[in-house]
């Protein structure tokens, strides 16, 4: 149980102004679930645990309320609807029988208006509140959109998996069935190797995605137009079959310093991305430009372009748009190889045409 004199803002106050507090202090007590005030109620006057607990909540829907205070003995509550004239902006309730000290509004503010010591503690006092409900949010903050991330990544994953494992259980079926011809067998047993090899695809980017650290790059001597051109025959035999055509332009003969495994995947992911733009077929123009000490591939499609929507977006994680599938990590993951490469990695539409993706790579010092 604590005396009115207790409450941190009353402490510092003389004698004097400690009785002339308790001549207009009211107690009042609450059973357990009584509203002691409610929002949208006036703010009639400031409040003092003498004993018992009281909550102060907010309602967030019919159905919830979010308790962001819990009070007990010598704590103050319900100053700021007090000092602001404005309603209750969240209720206070008695969680067990309360006693409260009442201090009426207008008593308090010629209590103030004589007493400037008083006025500093309230005014000391309400600040620490308002930077513990501050950091209390913050943190709630913080922690919900982990959450939300954690379930937009899961969500993400989940949908991209079905799909494959649909092909290999069927697949599956059909080798298991008696008698099959020899080309269902292989056709069947072609499928789930290619499905393996997305979910194999789908895993690495995920690991490539949370891997906060730069990631082991190999650094060795690499002839880049041997690689793009192994790359690109690669992606062919993908991408035909949606009647989509690769025009690759005469990549450079110069050997750089890449990690062929990893910068293979910036290649399938922008390729891939852009015949997935053009559902009806189209061209992909694969081009070269030396500039700065760094040689720039780009990667233009024949597609509607970049969405305006998510123009701003386009290398965060999950940014998609009109994807059927994917989890949005392709272009994220991008950016993160391109720059374990020393490059720089940006998209833009080209007028009357359609989306184009580059990204550069330093070329060795010294080079004439």
């Amino acid at each position: 149980m604590a005396g009115l004199e207790t409450c941190k803002p009353f402490r510092s106050l003389k004698a004097s102004e400690q009785d002339a507090l308790r001549k207009i202090a009211v107690e009042r007590t609450f059973a357990a679930g009584d509203h002691i005030f409610k929002e949208g109620d006036s703010g009639d006057g400031i409040y003092a645990v003498k004993d018992g607990a009281v909550e102060i909540s907010v309602a967030m829907n019919q159905n919830v309320r979010r308790v962001f205070a819990k009070l007990g003995p010598g704590e103050m509550f319900g100053e700021m609807a007090v000092l602001e004239f404005k309603p209750r902006s969240a209720s206070a309730i008695a969680t067990v029988k309360t006693q409260v000290y009442f201090i009426p509004r207008d008593a308090l503010l010629s209590l103030l208006e004589k007493s400037p010591a008083l006025s500093l503690e309230l005014l000391r006092d309400i600040s620490q509140r308002l930077r513990d409900f501050n950091r209390r949010y913050i943190d709630e903050t913080i922690q919900a959109e982990r959450l939300a991330v954690i379930g937009r990544f899961a969500r993400s994953i989940i949908h991209d998996l079905k799909n494959p494992l649909s092909i290999i259980s069927m697949s599956s079926e059909l080798i298991a069935m008696q008698p099959a011809k020899p080309e269902v067998r292989e056709n069947a047993q072609a499928r789930i190797r290619k499905q393996v090899e997305r979910i194999s695809d789908l895993i690495s980017d995920i690991l490539d995605f949370t891997n906060g650290s730069q990631a082991r790059t190999f650094v060795g001597n690499t002839n880049y137009a041997a690689f793009v051109q192994s790359v690109i025959e690669e992606i062919r035999a993908d991408v035909e079959p949606k009647r989509v055509l690769i025009e690759l332009q005469s990549p450079p003969s110069v050997d750089l310093p890449i990690d062929p495994k990893r910068l293979r995947r910036v290649f399938h992911n922008l390729i891939h991305n852009a015949s997935d733009a053009m559902s009806r077929g189209g061209t992909v123009f694969v081009r070269f430009l030396e500039e700065n000490n760094e040689l720039i591939t780009e990667i233009e499609d024949t597609g509607p372009g970049i969405a305006p929507e998510i123009a701003g977006t386009l290398f965060e994680a999950f940014a998609t748009f009109g994807k059927e599938h994917g989890t949005g990590l392709g272009l994220s993951i991008c950016k993160k190889i391109v720059e374990d490469h020393h490059g720089r990695i940006w998209a833009r539409n080209q007028p009357a045409r359609g989306a184009v993706f580059a990204f550069t790579l330093p070329l060795p010092t010294g080079r004439s």
